[in-house]
């Protein structure tokens, strides 16, 4: 297989990058359109959520793939190739949750909107990762030279982990996973139990998967590690982890105990 696969229609060549990241925006937003479920919120109020998740998300890739070697960034700052090139899914996944956030604080809106796009999500990644590894070596996304039977030779004679096939692969197992979670927040669980479910789980359980995923797979990626060994995206997830670690658990605990204490109270 010869990288770029190009996409090739009559005398039309299309990029895979371009091809199936326009793809993974298109279906994926489709489907959320398709699958979300009513929130009697209104349609000004829809746009302006979705504005700041989108200014978050493109603000936050941006921002993390500049820290990804610092130096080079602060030698390069006048070139706009640097400036407009390059981003990062966490970086874009932690921008929109700040972004979302604080426009829904912004417009009054307090429910959580985050499991309706948990799927969406998962399926715009899958595809745009498909771009990626068909992109080859120009996209950055590749993994280490190894011995590994799953080693993928990206032109250049060297078989590199196909870091891009490993996230389509976790993605579907974590899809699977999380299908219990995805019952129970629409009201389709046929479990006994009487625990009520806690809008936004569901996202708070995909975001803190992937993160981790991400925190190990960066391991297998030449990119620079210059902060004691780890590098700007694992920096990121490691915050990412330890904030949806306190959600999941840490701040039930704390309402718990004040539960608790008003009932002695």
């Amino acid at each position: 297989m010869d990288f770029p696969v190009y996409l090739t229609i009559g005398s039309l060549r299309i990029h895979p990058h371009v091809l199936f990241e326009s793809l993974s925006y298109f279906i994926g937003f489709r489907v959320y359109l398709w699958t979300r479920r009513p929130s009697g919120m209104s349609a000004l109020m829809s746009l302006q959520i979705l504005a700041g998740t989108i200014l978050g998300a493109a603000i936050g890739a941006k921002l993390l793939f500049w820290l990804e070697d610092p130096v080079a960034t602060w030698e390069h700052l006048s070139q706009g190739q640097l400036l407009w090139g390059g981003k990062t899914i966490v970086g874009g996944l932690l921008g929109g949750l700040i972004g979302v956030e604080l426009t829904k604080r912004w417009v009054g809106w307090s429910q959580s909107t985050g499991d309706d796009f948990v799927y969406p999500l998962m399926l715009g990644l899958c595809i745009g990762r498909i771009g990626c590894f068909l992109t080859g070596l120009t996209d950055h996304t590749y993994g280490t030279p190894t011995t590994w039977i799953t080693g993928v030779d990206f032109g250049d004679g060297v078989a590199r982990h196909p870091a891009q096939l490993y996230e389509i692969f976790f993605l579907i197992i974590l899809a699977i996973l999380l299908i219990p979670l995805n019952r129970q927040s629409r009201g389709k669980s046929s479990t006994s139990t009487q625990v009520k479910y806690v809008s936004g789980r569901m996202f708070q359980w995909f975001m803190a998967g992937y993160l981790l995923f991400r925190l190990g797979i960066e391991w297998i990626k030449p990119t620079p590690h210059p902060y004691l060994g780890l590098n700007n995206i694992q920096l990121a997830c490691i915050a990412g982890v330890l904030y949806y670690a306190w959600l999941i658990y840490g701040r039930k605990k704390v309402g718990h105990q004040i539960t608790s204490t008003n009932m002695q109270a």
